[in-house]
Order: structure tokens, then sequence, then C-alpha cells
């Protein structure tokens, strides 16, 4: 049942197999992977494992692509970069991707690694909520070639690398000039990626529902260039210049493209999305003070029988 005009879905999806996509890197995540697996299998779920997790843990696996076209769900243990690789790699096949935090930061993964099994136990009968996140098609060309290409779940980055000077950054928005940002570089992002190096280097916090386009200069020279919102439809345009070689353009902090002054990359609204799946434990809001330590209460709370209370009093 998709509630009229809105990014949230209420899920009426049967999950019979579940992709399992980890990062091997995280202490005893091969361990941890054949529980969870052993868990589903015995509640009479098929489990597929990606490939490099599947290695460790002894047994077949999958490439992302062939996997996500093979199950109802896909569970991600890992951190936000897991979350974003996996993003990218399962954009054209929708499949609800569940993160599991195997770290100490996130806000892709909204489930903690406590929580797993009473996340899964709901899951599994079908009571959770899956949100749509918009994603990014980036192209980026030379001398009218195009040169590289992907799409992004976070955000486009374009940074001077190592070079001493600041870059020179022409942007266009729907074929019309907007400005050309003199700075270290400039973040494209989606509301998704609000909460990562945009918000970083100033940027606002924009609900992820929402289908908007972020830009936000790095350490501009002029100070009133400040970020801009633009609608879903906008089609952005930059082209770099430089004098010094070493620019770069980096998608979703996983893909790089070395820049040549004159070179241009175009940003729009992709027709993939990311399904995430919401935690059935905290709200958006919940995860966002925990994350960046919003957890003070009135003053005045506690302080007599008409004080303000919260949600935890």
């Amino acid at each position: 049942m998709l509630r009229k005009k809105t990014f949230l879905e209420v899920s009426v999806l049967k999950i019979k197999k579940v992709g399992i996509i980890a990062n091997i890197e995280k202490d005893n995540i091969a361990v941890f992977t054949a529980k969870l697996k052993k868990w589903l299998e015995d509640r009479r779920l098929k489990v597929l494992l990606e490939a490099n997790i599947a290695v460790a843990v002894g047994t077949a696996g999958f490439e992302i692509g062939n996997l996500a076209s093979r199950v109802d769900l896909i569970a991600v243990l890992g951190g936000d970069g897991t979350m974003l690789r996996t993003a990218r790699h399962v954009a054209p096949h929708p499949v609800p991707i569940v993160g599991i935090n195997m770290g100490t930061f996130g806000y892709l993964t909204e489930v903690n690694l406590n929580e797993t099994y009473a996340a899964f136990e709901l899951i599994l009968k079908g009571d959770f909520t899956t949100e749509k996140r918009m994603m990014l098609d980036v192209k980026v060309s030379r001398d009218k070639k195009i040169i590289g290409a992907g799409i992004v779940l976070n955000d486009v980055v374009i940074n001077r690398g190592n070079l001493s000077r600041i870059v020179e950054l022409e942007t266009s928005v729907n074929d019309q000039h907007l400005t050309t940002y003199k700075s270290d570089g400039l973040i494209i992002s989606t509301p998704t990626g609000s909460t990562a190096y945009c918000l970083s280097a100033g940027g606002p916090i924009v609900f992820p529902g929402k289908d908007l386009i972020i830009i936000n200069p790095i350490c501009p020279h002029t100070l009133t260039n400040r970020p801009v919102i633009f609608p879903e439809s906008s089609v952005l345009g930059i082209t770099v210049w430089s004098k010094e070689s070493g620019a770069t353009v980096t998608l979703d902090g996983q893909e790089s493209y070395r820049l040549s002054s004159g070179d241009v990359i175009s940003v729009r609204k992709s027709k993939h999305f990311t399904r995430l799946v919401l935690s059935p434990h905290r709200s958006y809001w919940e995860i966002l003070r925990s994350k960046l330590g919003w957890g003070s209460i009135p003053s005045g709370a506690g302080k007599g029988k008409n004080a303000p209370r919260t949600k935890h009093q």
C-alpha cells in the first residue's frame, strides 16, 4: 500500500530470499554473517551472500548486481561506506536495503547491531516501512567526449586536490549561467548526502525523503557564495578552469576521476532510486539527534507539574 504522493511505502512484500552484503574488514564479520545466515535459514528463507563475504564464510557467492536481481531484501552489514557501495550497484534493481551498523557512526545504517534479530522479526512479518531516496546521475566530459559516468546516493565532490591554488568552477543550471565559484571545490549533494561532507562544509540539513539538489561551495573566495537548493528537475553543468593539474571529481567518495582544465561535469536527478528500510525502533529525527549530539532537554523539564515533558521522560 503506497501512501498518496509520499516517499514512504508500507511494505506488503513477502520476504522469501535475503541477500547479505558485508564489509569484510569489520571485526568478526564472518562469524556474525554465518550466524545471521543460519538464523534466517532456520525460518525457511533462502540466503544468498555477496562474493567477498561468501569467501570469508566458506560458501558460494554472487556479484552485487546479480545478487540484487535474485532476492527480495538485502541486508548490509557495515557502515555508510558499505551502504553507498551497495546502493550504487543495486540501483537498477530497487530491492529494499536494510543497513546493520557494524561501526560507531552512520546515518544510512539505521539498525544497531544489538537490534538485528528484533528488527528482522518485524521485517519478516512485513511490519516495516521503506523510504525512496533520490539519486544523481553524473557524467564527466572532455572535448565533448564522456570520460566517466556514475550514479550517487550521497554526493558529487569536485576538489582542487593537491593544487596550491583555488579552482574556478563555472556553474550553470538548465543551461543558464549561475556563477563561477572560486573555491577549494564544490559539493553537489542529494538530501541523503546533506548530513555527510555537505554538512561539514556548512551546508543545510535537508529531510532525506525530499527530491532536491544542493550546491555547496568548499571554502569560497567570495563569502557571499552560499549553499543553494534547487528543484529536482534542475540539470547542473560545472566547467572546471585551472592553470594546474590535480583537480578531481569523486562520486560518493568511492570513484574518482582526474580533471583537466575545460572538463565539464553534468549532474541531474537519476531515474533510479534507493529504497531504504527504516529503523522500526527510531525515527529519522531520533537518529539525527543521536548522531549530532542534540541530546539536551528543556531546562525546566522535571521542575514542577507544568514543566515540558519529552518522549523519554
